[in-house]
C-alpha cells in the first residue's frame, strides 16, 4: 500500500509539474515579433532555420582564435571576441553564448544590460572592478549597487536586465571569459540607448528627465 500511495503522489506531481512549466510563454530570443493575420507569412523566432542533420560535422561545433587579444583600440580601451550562434551554428536552441574581453589599462566596458541572459565573467588576467545595480526599489530609496574589485581567477555574476560595467584598474592589461545563458542575450548600452537614438530623443525630455541644462544634453547628444 505504502509503495502505491507513493506512484499516486508521484504521478499527481508529474502531472502538476507538466501544467505548471507549459502556463508561461518561452523566453523570447529577439525584440519583438509582430503577429500577423496571414499564417503564410515569414514568421521566425530565433531567426534560425536547423540544419539537415546527415550534413552536421564536427566543425558545426567549433570555433577558434580565442586565444589571441581582441582589439582594444577605441576610445573605451576594451574589445570582444564572441563566440555565438552566428560564429558556432551548433549552438542554436542551447542557450549559451561565450566571449573573451580585454581591456587595456584603465579601459572600461560601459554601463549596459543584457534583455535576455545573465552573465558571468571570469577574470584571467588584470584587476577589474565589477559591478552592477539594482532595479528601482519600492520603497523610494536609491538603486543599491553590487560591486567587487575582481583579480584572477575571481567569477561574478551580472543578474539578467540588471545595469553592470566592467574596468581595468590595474596597470596592466586584463582579460576575462565571459558566459550568457542565452544564443542571444542582446544588449542595451545605457549612453547609447539615451543620447544616441536615431533620431534623437528631444532634448527637453532628457533636460527635464536629468535636472541639467540643455547645452549638457546637446553635447552628450553630440558625443554619440
Amino acid at each position: 500500500m505504502a509503495a502505491a500511495g507513493f506512484l499516486v503522489t508521484l504521478a499527481i506531481f508529474l502531472v502538476s509539474s507538466s501544467s505548471f512549466s507549459y502556463a508561461f510563454d518561452d523566453d523570447p530570443l529577439q525584440d519583438f515579433c509582430v503577429a500577423v493575420p496571414d499564417a503564410s507569412a515569414g514568421v521566425f523566432v530565433n531567426g534560425k532555420i536547423c540544419k539537415n542533420p546527415k550534413q552536421v560535422t564536427t566543425d558545426d561545433f567549433l570555433a577558434t582564435g580565442f586565444n589571441t587579444p581582441a582589439s582594444t583600440n577605441n576610445s573605451l580601451g576594451f574589445g570582444v571576441k564572441v563566440a555565438d550562434v552566428n560564429l558556432i551554428p551548433g549552438l542554436n536552441t542551447l542557450g549559451l553564448t561565450v566571449l573573451r574581453v580585454d581591456f587595456e589599462p584603465d579601459g572600461v566596458v560601459p554601463p549596459h544590460m543584457h534583455p535576455r541572459a545573465t552573465e558571468v565573467i571570469v577574470v584571467l588576467e588584470g584587476t577589474i572592478y565589477a559591478g552592477f545595480v539594482t532595479s528601482n526599489p519600492t520603497d523610494n530609496t536609491k538603486n543599491k549597487l553590487f560591486a567587487k574589485i575582481l583579480k584572477p581567477g575571481d567569477v561574478f555574476v551580472f543578474p539578467i536586465g540588471l545595469v553592470h560595467f566592467q574596468r581595468n584598474v590595474g596597470e596592466t592589461k586584463g582579460m576575462g571569459i565571459v558566459g550568457f545563458n542565452s544564443q542571444n542575450p542582446g544588449v542595451i548600452t545605457t549612453g547609447n540607448a539615451v543620447f544616441g537614438t536615431d533620431p534623437r530623443i528631444a532634448p527637453e525630455v532628457l533636460t527635464k528627465s536629468f535636472q541639467v541644462d540643455k547645452k549638457v544634453i546637446e553635447y552628450l547628444q553630440s558625443k554619440f
